[in-house]
């Protein structure tokens, strides 16, 4: 009973400590609002909460009134707020379990409140708060369920506390724009711009004025133009494919991060950027440097915080997740809305070289080819159905299922370099029933038995009660079409 009386006075006092906390952030907001340019109430609500609460991002915005919070984004701690006949959905990073307590959703739900004031400001003054819908957000963040995804989710969370460099490795087409653009986005600088540049894509004459940019009448015909730093003033700059630059443009590159300044081509001015820099690469910066292909000065410059992404074929689980959101990205009428069995199968074994990329080009192949509104093996590209064409003869054939058993541990067998211990491993059977699949001998369909020579037409098997296997033809055989059906294997 005293236990009971304890944890209700606590109760009592954390709301009253949140009911103080959240006067206090109504009177910060409040007091912002004095500079009178409404394009700046929102960014001061965002910096209010963001103290008040110990986040590293806020974001407010509209979203309609039927939306399920978990659409949004999984990931994030999602409030509703209803005002006006409007609904608005503020976001934050979801805390601790622990954290959670009574007094913090009180606070969220004063910052909700206030978020709605701010709405009804940018309304008065003609602006319109950014409508958040599943398939805007679906774009940008970074999808999975897996334990390495969620891994990576959490370093992204402590990384867009900062501002420090970030160097963010993987293989090509893993998602690394994706992860560099949701540090962007859950960061203090969400609000400025984010430049992405194709460091692969540049032309070395062309480095300096893309980078840095260029003064009016430099050479003849030639606009001045801002360079991608000047651009993304206040912000953050993405480069990608970093490793693919020379060393002479390394070296250029190396003087702007270290000093944060620029300056144009044909200017005598420099000019201080407030920038974060992100790079990306997929391949590893530390082995060029000992081959001596990258710098090792700007390799510690952009190394400060290293986050790597987790090819496809590392987090499996996450295919179907990937894969139907996809389908949901371009669902419409007459087009496919899930995937068969076998379909399915095949995106789960296959190997994803090119990752996430292709696992989308693959979707967005399967649901033009689609017929139904199912997604069969058929539609799936030959990379990834190839593996099934050991078995497909059975399935359209209407062999019984011990020949297609047989078949596919003949297979087995063949690359496992005829070990038959080691292909039991494999398949994960018995050296008996492995003896068993590999004495079968399949039966031959009535046009099979046309082709084949009359010898061979009904001979019996009377050990195993099938028909026996055709002979073989010779090597100078004159009939490409005569099937070939082993009977036998290689002999113990």
């Amino acid at each position: 009973m005293q236990d009971g009386m304890l944890r209700e006075a606590g109760a009592g006092v954390g709301v009253a400590m949140a009911r103080d906390r959240g006067a206090a952030m109504l009177g910060a907001f409040v007091e912002g609002l004095g500079t009178g340019d409404v394009r700046t109430t929102r960014a001061r609500f965002e910096q209010v909460v963001r103290d008040h609460l110990g986040v590293a991002f806020v974001r407010f915005r509209e979203c309609p009134s039927s939306t399920v919070i978990t659409d949004l984004d999984p990931s994030l701690a999602v409030t509703k707020v209803s005002s006006g006949g409007r609904t608005f959905a503020l976001e934050l990073p979801r805390p601790t379990r622990a954290a959670q307590d009574q007094a913090w959703h009180a606070l969220v739900s004063t910052a909700g409140q206030i978020g709605a004031i701010v709405a009804e400001i940018e309304r008065t003054a003609g602006y319109r708060v950014a409508v958040a819908t599943l398939a805007d957000r679906d774009g940008n963040r970074l999808h999975g369920s897996s334990p390495q995804v969620q891994a990576v989710r959490q370093q992204i969370d402590r990384i867009a506390r900062t501002d420090f460099t970030v160097l963010i490795e993987g293989e090509s087409g893993v998602g690394k724009e994706l992860v560099a653009r949701q540090i962007h986005q859950w960061s203090r600088r969400n609000r400025g711009p984010f430049i992405a540049v194709n460091c692969a894509a540049i032309v070395e004459s062309l480095l300096e004025a893309e980078l840095f940019g260029i003064e009016d009448r430099t050479a003849t015909g030639v606009r001045g133009r801002r360079g991608k730093l000047e651009q993304a003033h206040g912000g953050s700059l993405f480069l990608d494919e970093v490793a693919d630059l020379s060393l002479a443009a390394q070296a250029k590159l190396l003087r702007a991060l270290q000093e944060f300044s620029v300056e144009r081509v044909g200017g005598h001015q420099t000019k201080k950027v407030d920038i974060r820099i992100m790079a990306a690469t997929n391949r590893s910066l530390s082995a060029l440097v000992t081959k001596g292909q990258f710098r090792g000065d700007l390799y510690y410059r952009l190394n400060a915080l290293e986050l790597k992404v987790p090819p496809l074929r590392a987090r499996r689980e996450d295919i179907f997740d990937l894969a139907q959101g996809c389908l949901e990205r371009h669902a419409g009428p007459g087009r496919p809305c899930r995937m068969s069995a076998a379909a399915l199968e095949a995106l789960l074994t296959y190997e994803w070289p090119g990752n996430v990329r292709e696992l989308e080009r693959v979707i967005e192949r399967a649901i033009t080819l689609a017929e139904g509104d199912e997604i069969q093996l058929n539609d799936l590209p030959p990379a990834l159905n190839e593996r099934y064409s050991i078995v497909q003869p059975a399935t359209e054939g209407g062999e019984s299922m011990r020949a297609w058993g047989s078949r596919y541990a003949r297979l087995v067998l063949e690359r496992c370099d005829n070990n038959k211990r080691k292909a039991c491993r494999v398949l994960d059977i018995s050296y008996h029933t492995l003896q068993a699949y590999l004495r079968y001998k399949p039966k031959l369909r009535a046009a099979q038995r046309a082709l084949l020579p009359a010898a061979t037409d009904g001979a019996v098997d009377e050990d195993h009660g099938s028909e026996a296997a055709p002979r073989m033809p010779s090597a100078g055989s004159e009939n490409p079409a005569l099937p070939v059906i082993e009977a036998t294997l290689a002999s113990e």
